[in-house]
């Protein structure tokens, strides 16, 4: 009897563990985004392993662009409970990047191959993510030759750049987590992915040079169950001990 009890405290302790750090405790792998304030276009990102002692910095602050209106409070792993009156929040077409905790999945772009520990998607010219509201598919990567031309009609996220747009935005990526229950009007395809030039806001991810691409693709690793958080200095700086996160 004893024994189970002591195995209940031990859960009870973990899941409160857990949900004061907001960040999975398995999560081994910490990147985060800090910018200004809401408004601002440009921020820069931190890399944290998790250490016998807490998260130890990896990696050199990297340069980043966001959502041309800034940044806005998104779906992720963090609760709606830090959500204040008057703070900002994502909604699709907006222009503003997601703040929060966020889910890192699999890397995509347009070669057959990349240099990563994470899942790879390479994508072609009939992949597309689609932020159509209305669509059953919504906030979903896909491929119009599996469901169908008709699907994707509409939706201005051809995933090859390239090809559809002339650029090489996309070329390499990583798909990050936001609004996972396809939430209509809540946002949709969220990436970390290549910038057009420093400064260049985007339409709502970020965005950063290649070579520090190459560098956090090639550190990543999906069995470190990878998060991304991306706030403002001041919500970081409130929200920094409750969630367990590293001093910048």
């Amino acid at each position: 009897m004893l024994g189970k009890q002591c195995s209940l405290f031990l859960l009870a302790v973990l899941c409160t563990l857990s949900a004061a750090a907001q960040v999975p405790l398995n999560s081994q792998q910490l990147l985060i985004t800090l910018t200004d304030d809401w408004g601002a276009t440009t921020g820069e990102l931190y890399a944290f392993k998790r250490g016998a002692e807490g998260w130890e910095s990896v990696l050199e602050p990297v340069p980043v662009n966001l959502g041309r209106t800034g940044l806005a409070w998104g779906i992720g792993l963090h609760p709606n409970s830090v959500v204040r009156e008057g703070d900002p929040q994502k909604r699709e077409g907006d222009g503003k990047a997601p703040a929060g905790i966020f889910r890192l999945g699999d890397a995509f772009g347009y070669p057959e191959s990349l240099r990563t520990g994470l899942g790879y998607q390479p994508m072609s010219a009939s992949h597309y993510c689609i932020d159509m509201p209305e669509s059953a598919l919504y906030n979903q990567t896909v491929d119009a030759a599996v469901v169908g031309a008709d699907k994707v009609k509409g939706s201005s996220e051809g995933m090859r750049r390239d090809i559809h747009y002339g650029d090489q935005q996309y070329k390499k990526g990583i798909f990050v987590a936001h609004n996972p229950a396809n939430v209509p009007k809540a946002g949709s395809c969220i990436f970390m992915h290549l910038w057009k030039a420093p400064g260049s806001p985007t339409a709502g991810c970020t965005a950063m040079a290649e070579p520090q691409m190459d560098s956090i693709l090639e550190w990543l690793k999906s069995d470190q169950l990878p998060v991304y958080v991306a706030l403002p200095k001041a919500q970081y700086m409130a929200l920094r001990s409750q969630w367990q996160l590293p001093t910048l």
